[in-house]
């Protein structure tokens, strides 16, 4: 494995209320000095809930994505807040997305956006064992929840409203994981 290069220099070049830029100098072992920028994130990172009821059906959610302006079906999703864990962050989303709790939570793999970019990562929780349990959310508007069954994945996939990455990489994680 080759030895990480060294950070000479962080320096902050923008901010905003969610993101900062950061610019990165740093020394390659062979040398080379470059400078590269990154959005830099909260370091407790975020979770992603694939949530399966005793059907086998994902609880997924529909809202607003400002970024492609328009409504996304994807999984509930939030921020790990200071002093959560990213079990008590799953539970605490999906409560709040969907008006269930979960009996079993289960923080599993790590899951990263364009890692050459952005510091965020995001935890994917596996919930089961549910049961009505709503919690009021900081939505603008109360997600829509939709029940799909996990065995039609593909028929998910190939819809034009369901496009986040994360979703269907912890979908997939989680089918497979029932398969093992």
């Amino acid at each position: 494995m080759p030895t990480p290069p060294k950070i000479l220099r962080r320096t902050t070049v923008a901010t905003s209320r969610l993101f900062r830029v950061e610019a990165l100098d740093l020394r390659f072992s062979n040398g080379c000095e470059v400078q590269f920028e990154r959005l830099s994130g909260r370091t407790d990172g975020a979770v992603i809930v694939a949530a399966v009821d005793d059907d086998g059906q994902v609880l997924l959610v529909r809202e607003y994505a400002a970024g492609v302006e328009r409504y996304e079906l994807g999984l509930p999703k939030g921020v790990i807040e200071p002093g959560e864990s990213p079990e008590q962050a799953a539970l605490r989303e999906l409560r709040e997305e969907t008006g269930f709790g979960a009996r079993r939570l289960q923080a599993l793999q790590m899951l990263t956006l364009a890692p050459a970019y952005m510091q965020h990562g995001t935890r994917v929780v596996f919930a089961e064992g549910l049961y009505p349990d709503p919690l009021p959310g900081d939505e603008p508007e109360p997600p829509e929840l939709v029940r799909w069954p996990l065995e039609r994945l593909a028929d998910l996939a190939a819809r034009p409203d369901v496009t986040e990455a994360r979703t269907l990489a912890a979908l997939f994680l989680i089918r497979e994981r029932g398969r093992a």
